[in-house]
């Protein structure tokens, strides 16, 4: 995925090669542009402003190719493409997906996520959960990155083992049990 769309992108668009994350509903592509100049007496706020800005540029200037590329994207990989950009310390994702999640919760779980609407947290059970799981994300990234990595190398592991014929397929013409 990494290749198809290093292929496809014009190579003026990012500074180095995009960075593509995806899971089973969508792609997102995101590169880093370069940042606009400013003046060495340019404060942190001013920063922030013109690399929003840029990023704004890119977005509208590239829109329609962006959606080209998506277009094929979406055919060749069966999910949705979404986008995004850095410039210098500003990270913007845009055209990004939510995807509903359904999930069953008993009463003391659904009591979590109730307080948190009561409180102001999150203005619906849907909004509390996502903010559970963002909380979840932030605090726990190198558990979770720790968990990806091992998970990554069971599968390494898992296409270096033997190749078995299919439970369904008789091994060495010997006949199936009826």
């Amino acid at each position: 995925m990494q290749a198809w769309f290093a292929g496809q992108l014009p190579d003026e668009w990012f500074v180095g090669p995009p960075e593509v994350t995806f899971d089973n509903d969508e792609i997102l592509v995101v590169g880093v542009i370069q940042p606009p100049a400013l003046g060495a007496d340019a404060t942190d706020e001013a920063k922030r402003e013109a690399e929003a800005a840029r990023i704004e540029r890119f977005r509208e200037d590239t829109r329609d190719q962006r959606m080209r590329i998506a277009e094929d994207a979406q055919q060749k990989f069966r999910r949705r493409v979404s986008w995004g950009a850095v410039c210098g310390g500003t990270r913007r994702h845009f055209t990004t997906s939510s995807v509903p999640v359904m999930t069953r919760l008993r009463m003391p779980e659904r009591g979590v996520l109730d307080t948190l609407i009561d409180a102001g947290v999150a203005r619906s059970r849907s909004d509390a959960l996502a903010w559970c799981v963002r909380l979840v994300g932030r605090n726990e990234a190198d558990w979770i990155t720790e968990l990806r990595s091992a998970f990554e190398h069971v599968e390494n592991v898992r296409a270096q083992g033997p190749k078995s014929a299919r439970p369904s397929e008789p091994e060495d013409g010997q006949a199936e049990d009826a």
